[in-house]
Order: C-alpha cells, then sequence, then structure tokens
C-alpha cells in the first residue's frame, strides 16, 4: 500500500516530534486516512527493531478496524489483540481495547512497551486512558506516547497538555476540499432578525447558553423563515441540523414534516434502540432531515448529506468545524448509486460564522502544497507547541484571536482552487486522446482513470482478471482522488514508477500489436502510454457499461426525486 503525498509528510512530521519529544499529537479530520498514518508512525517505529508497541481505541470495531488497516500498511508486523475475547500480547504491535485493558488485572498484565498508539487521542484525558498511560511509563519511563484524532478539543474541557507536549502536524479541512478527499461548503450566513439578541447571549464554561439560544430560536416565526430558506436553497437534499435543546429540536422536526419533508429527531435522551432506528431510516433514504441536539457533532457520518443547517452558535470553532464536517464526505456511488455530491451547502442561522470567519483561516487558496517541517508557535496557555496556523490550541482550547486588520471571509466565499493531483501522484497520468477528457495511470497490480461524458466526470479502477469498479462520479478533482487513491491502495513504492527511465522508451513489438495500426507510424508513443492505451482497450466496454449505467443511476434519481 503506497500513501498520498501529504499522508507520508504527516507520518514524517509526527516520528520526527516523537523523537525529539518522546510525545507527539497528530490531528487530521475526516477524509485524510487517519488510521492509514498512525498504522504508517506505528509501522515505521518499531519496523525492523525489538521494540513493542500497542494501540489503543475505545471500541471493538475501532480495534478490529486499527488491526485490519495496520495488516495492509505494514505486512511483515505481528500483531496481536487485548479485547473482551481475547488477551494476547505476543504480536510486536498489540490492538487493545480501552475498557478491557484498563481493569486492573488485565492491566497487570502490559508488556514493556516501546510506544503506546492512541487512536481517537481526545480521549486520553480521561481516567481509563491515564491509567494505562501511568501504566505504560512506570513500566518504561522512556514509552514515547502518540495520539491521532479528528477533534483534539473535547466536550468537557479537559486538556492533553498532560499527555501531549505539541502536535506535529495538522491536516486542515481546505487541503482535503483542494485535493478531492472532500467535498466544499457554500455557505449562507442569514438573519432572520435574531442575530443581535444571539449576540448578546453569554458563554458558560462549555458555550454559549443554550436554554439562553432556545428562548430567541425557538419561535414559531424565526422556525418557519428557516424551512422558507431552506426550501429555496437546499430543499431537495438530505440534511442535518443542529439546535440549541430537546424541545427547540422537536419543534423544528415537526416543522419540517409539516413543510413535507420526512423529518427524524435525535438526542441525548433517546434510547440507543430509538436513536439506531431514527439514523438508519435517514441513511436508507425515509427521512429527508435529520434534527439533533449536541449528537451528530462527531463520530457520524453518512456522505450523500450535503446540507448543515446552524441553528444554535458555537463559542469554539473547533465544534463548528465538526458540525459543518458532517457534509464534506464524498460519495461512493457503489455504496449510494445514483448520489451525486460535489458541494455541501452551509445555513448558518446562528453567529458562528460571523464570529469564527472563514472554516479555516489557513486555507491556501492557491493550493500550494506545504513541505519541510511544519513552523510551530507556542500556546500562551499551556506552552505547547503547536503548527503556526492553528487558530484553536488542540491540547487546551486557547483561542489565538484573529486579525481584524485582514478580516475574514465567510464561509460562501471559500473559493479553492485544485491541487494538481496529476502532478502530485506517485503515478504518471496519461492523458489518451489529446483532448483532457479521458486519462489513464498503471501500476504494476491496478490501474486508474477518469472519463468525461455528458458534463460529468467518472472515476474508475481496475484490477487484472476482475470487473472494473465506479469509484466517483462529479467533479474531476474528486474522481482523480478516488482513482489515485485507488491506485494507492493497490501499489507500493516499488509499483509507483513515475520517474522510472523505462517508461519513455519505446513500445515494445508484443504492445505495438495489440493497439491499432496508426499508432505503430506514431514514432513519439512511449511504453508507457501504450501500457496506458491497452488498459483502456482491454477495458472499454466495461468502462463504457460503468459510465453509462452510472448516468442512468442519477437521472433516476433525479426523476424520484422530483
Amino acid at each position: 500500500m503506497l500513501l498520498r503525498p501529504r499522508q507520508k509528510q504527516f507520518v514524517e512530521r509526527s516520528l520526527s516530534a516523537l523523537h525529539t519529544h518522546g510525545n507527539a499529537l497528530g490531528v487530521a479530520p475526516t477524509g485524510a486516512g487517519k488510521t492509514i498514518m498512525l498504522s504508517a508512525v506505528a509501522g515505521r517505529a518499531v519496523g525492523g527493531t525489538d521494540a513493542k508497541a500497542c494501540v489503543l481505541a475505545h471500541r471493538d470495531e475501532l480495534t478490529s478496524q486499527n488491526r485490519s488497516k495496520f495488516v495492509r500498511v505494514n505486512p511483515d508486523i505481528s500483531t496481536s489483540v487485548v479485547d473482551a475475547r481475547e488477551k494476547a500480547w505476543n504480536g510486536q504491535v498489540t490492538f487493545a481495547m480501552v475498557p478491557t485493558l484498563a481493569r486492573s488485572g488485565n492491566l497487570e498484565a502490559l508488556p514493556t512497551l516501546d510506544l503506546l498508539v492512541i487512536d481517537e487521542a481526545h480521549h486520553a484525558a480521561a481516567e481509563s486512558y491515564r491509567r494505562i498511560i501511568d501504566r505504560a511509563r512506570d513500566r518504561n519511563p522512556d514509552c514515547r506516547i502518540y495520539g491521532v484524532t479528528v477533534t483534539p478539543n473535547r466536550g468537557d474541557r479537559k486538556g492533553l497538555r498532560p499527555v501531549f507536549s505539541n502536535v506535529a502536524d495538522q491536516i486542515r479541512i481546505g487541503e482535503l476540499i483542494a485535493s478531492g478527499h472532500l467535498v466544499p461548503p457554500r455557505t449562507f450566513v442569514i438573519d432572520v432578525g435574531v442575530q443581535h439578541q444571539l449576540g448578546q447571549v453569554r458563554k458558560t464554561v462549555d458555550d454559549f447558553d443554550m436554554d439562553a439560544v432556545d428562548a430567541i430560536m425557538n419561535r414559531a416565526p424565526v422556525t418557519d423563515a428557516v424551512i422558507r430558506h431552506w426550501q429555496e436553497k437546499a430543499g431537495d437534499r438530505q440534511t442535518v441540523v443542529f439546535c440549541s435543546t430537546v424541545d427547540h429540536a422537536r419543534n423544528v422536526a415537526a416543522a419540517f414534516a409539516a413543510a413535507g419533508a420526512p423529518s427524524g429527531l435525535v438526542h441525548g435522551d433517546m434510547g440507543a434502540a430509538e436513536r439506531r432506528a431514527t439514523l438508519s431510516a435517514y441513511a436508507a433514504g425515509e427521512l429527508r432531515v435529520v434534527v439533533n441536539v449536541a449528537v451528530l457533532t462527531e463520530g457520524w457520518d453518512h456522505p450523500p448529506t450535503s446540507c448543515v443547517v446552524l441553528l444554535r452558535p458555537s463559542s469554539y470553532k473547533s465544534t463548528m468545524i465538526q458540525m459543518i464536517g458532517r457534509g464534506l464526505r464524498t460519495v461512493d456511488p457503489a455504496e449510494h448509486p445514483g448520489v451525486i455530491k460535489s458541494d455541501c451547502i452551509v445555513l448558518d442561522f446562528g453567529t458562528s460564522t460571523l464570529m469564527h470567519g472563514a472554516l479555516e483561516q489557513d486555507v491556501d487558496l492557491d493550493g500550494r502544497e506545504a513541505s519541510g517541517e511544519a513552523p510551530s508557535k507556542e500556546c500562551p496557555d499551556c506552552g505547547a507547541e503547536v503548527p503556526i496556523a492553528t487558530m484553536e490550541c488542540p491540547l487546551c482550547g486557547h483561542l489565538w484571536e484573529r486579525d481584524e486588520d485582514a478580516g475574514a471571509e465567510p464561509l460562501g466565499a471559500f473559493v479553492m482552487s485544485e491541487i494538481d493531483l496529476l502532478k502530485r501522484s506517485s503515478f504518471r497520468w496519461v492523458d489518451l486522446f489529446g483532448d483532457d477528457g479521458a486519462l489513464i495511470a498503471n501500476g504494476f497490480s491496478a490501474w486508474g482513470g477518469v472519463f468525461f461524458l455528458n458534463g460529468r466526470w467518472y472515476g474508475v479502477g481496475g484490477l487484472p482478471r476482475e470487473h472494473p469498479r465506479l469509484l466517483a462520479v462529479g467533479e474531476r478533482t474528486i474522481c482523480l482522488a478516488a482513482a489515485d487513491d485507488w491506485l494507492n491502495e493497490h501499489e507500493s513504492d516499488e509499483s509507483a514508477h513515475k520517474t522510472r527511465r523505462w517508461l519513455n522508451q519505446p513500445p515494445t513489438d508484443k504492445q505495438l500489436a495489440w493497439l491499432p495500426a496508426e499508432y505503430r507510424q506514431d514514432f513519439g508513443l512511449t511504453r508507457y502510454q501504450a501500457s496506458a492505451l491497452l488498459s483502456f482497450r482491454f477495458n472499454r466496454a466495461a468502462i463504457r457499461a460503468l459510465v453509462f449505467g452510472a448516468e442512468g443511476a442519477v437521472t433516476d434519481a433525479i426523476g424520484r426525486a422530483a
């Protein structure tokens, strides 16, 4: 398996910070490939040595997923598991479930570790995690601690500074939007006559006073205005709504339903079965809208969601980014046939966007790729070393004030430039017919392609002796990202031969024998171009079937929605 260039950089920075500080936290949002990078850091830290590592997760499914991806990234490193069913430490890297390992009897069996890795590291301040961390350090004071998280700032505001002294790297949402791994937000900041009142609401220790927000927002005229704006701007989209209180959410859900939009309600006081049933109905498309109160901020994704409605302000920028992030996932056409998603509409009826400015202050609108060591600064509250573009300290929650002179572009002005995946890719992409409408890249085991038809792009991936798979439909950047990731998944550093000398050599006689006669007179044709043409030629019928089939599915889906 091959890492994306940005993932490689994240891994290198993490290893450098671990070497320098003995601990490090990495921050990577949804879509960055957090588990793959975590696996690469752990594998490079212990590979080829006698060092022993443990990877912590707080749920069974995460433990299993982490182990599976680690083996793909590090096939030569042995693994074992400590969970409710099995308690084995015989692997060089052990994957442990925290609730099981934190029990005193199991903790006694903890061997001497050289590296402790914490997935979802925002949990590291919890008592159960601290018991494991303290035990590992008691056994080996030089045990390195590495954590990765999407959302470092905890709801209870407990800082991570006692565990981590630095943030090695922070992949920004803007980078993932520019590279095609997330869709861009299109934001509307809407004042329904209450912005001034919301601006007067006091902050509590954790957030704004949501009872005061409820008194302002939970009124029929306000809710009716929200429904009208939603119908005008996003009425055909699956939508997640964030409310201030349960009563507010209940009234908003009823209003959507009365307006003809099937809706469901999710909040913390519901039973688990009822909550699962509502989210399952939303995932199945039976509900157009799901309304929630502080439940779907993290740990939940339904990629076809393409509208986020904010009916509450957020005092912390990280919370705003988490809420908007629920709508930024790209869509896999194999899982959601006929769904096309090229952006996410954000309707902000509160003050979050006005308060925090752009989704990220550090978005590089020129699409330049970060390189070298991450410039850093020191947090004035906790002294942590964090990336210089950070506006909210991941370890203690300190907020840096925005430069008012520079101004803050609202989310609606989020203009992204495409990072040129064709140049950054580990593979060489071939424009098959010189019109930029069909591109293919080859590895030794796989090929990926993007194809343009009737105003829309299609990403396709293939393996030997297998039917090609449709990977993405929609924007060119998203399809390129999906096809490039397909190659990364099935190839390695050895087979990513972008700069190999033989690529520019003339085609072999065997290649020319399979190509149409006109290519035998093309003396500029290279061996690699010939291989790309042959990949297309051998799979042309299957590619056409996938592309035309997907176009038909989209047409059918649009017809059903109408």
